[in-house]
């Protein structure tokens, strides 16, 4: 049984499938990992995050749910990612997943920043209201609710600047399908 006022967990998770845009943004960017999403649960059973609505179209993005046992993390199961770990109090907890509930009954007012990923490359910011790509969602719902360390993900941010968040431990390295927290 937790006690009301033990911190709770949010999980961020930078991933690489092996789609070919995301080939082609390691070929530009050199990074490992190009996807961010985040998550409520410690299975990592429902993420949330910016990207395909059809895991066969990468041009048609919006707001999605994603698991290692649907959609494209599951057409692509050698997905790898790393799994980072940060404490929340219980409100801010509920404060994120009240948000991410109502994004998700919403989603069809929300769709994807293509421009603002395509000027990233190149360090320029394109912000439009409600569109985002995968990244910069996740640092709006860490600064949005006063996530400990996110104030120093300003500006535009890849996925890569995850694994430099003060207080965000790594709890997993390796293929999605083979996570485990539990």
């Amino acid at each position: 049984m937790t006690k009301a006022n033990e911190l709770k967990q949010v999980y961020i998770v930078i991933s690489q499938t092996g789609t070919v845009l995301s080939r082609i943004l390691k070929l530009i960017t050199g990074a490992e990992y190009n996807h961010a999403s985040i998550s409520l649960a410690d299975d990592l059973s429902v993420m949330y995050s910016f990207g395909r609505r059809n895991p066969y179209n990468p041009f048609w993005g919006g707001f999605v749910t994603e698991s290692a046992h649907f959609g494209t993390f599951k057409r692509f199961a050698k997905t790898k990612v790393t799994v980072l770990e940060v404490d929340v109090s219980p409100k801010k907890y509920e404060a994120i997943s009240s948000f991410l509930d109502n994004m998700l009954t919403t989603r069809s007012d929300y769709g994807y920043n293509y421009l603002g990923l395509c000027l990233a490359a190149f360090n320029i910011c394109f912000k439009r209201q409600n569109r985002y790509y995968c990244s910069e969602f996740v640092r709006e719902v860490l600064l949005k609710h006063h996530i400990k360390g996110s104030k120093q993900l300003l500006g535009i941010v890849h996925p890569m600047n995850f694994l430099n968040m003060p207080y965000a431990r790594t709890v997993y390295c390796g293929k999605l399908k083979d996570y485990s927290n539990g």
